[in-house]
């Protein structure tokens, strides 16, 4: 990510606000960030811009585990709240809007 595509703290504010009625989408288990588990996390971006990913497992290394998913998946932390993640991206493409 460029400097540019960086959430203000106002943004990522704003980001929790709006995810506060999601449920989790995601949830990561036994096998952590499997490539099932990333292709399934880029797949609800896509459709939704913001998830909740929920830590099952690995709770202790959850901040460690969001940072390298937002990377894999090109999303940025809007926040991390207990064992949830709450991952962001902008969509590409509008037509799939949700």
């Amino acid at each position: 990510m460029n400097a540019e595509e960086l959430l203000t703290p106002r943004q990522r504010k704003a980001l929790r606000g709006k995810a506060h009625h999601l449920k989790p989408v995601v949830l990561i288990g036994k096998s952590g960030l499997s490539e099932a588990i990333v292709n399934e996390v880029n797949n609800c971006l896509e459709h939704h811009e913001l998830i909740k990913v929920k830590f099952g497992d690995f709770k202790e290394q959850r901040r460690e585990l969001s940072e390298e998913l937002a990377d894999t998946c090109a999303a940025q932390i809007a926040g991390l709240v207990g064992n949830i993640c709450i991952l962001y991206r902008k969509r590409q493409d509008e037509e799939k809007a949700a």
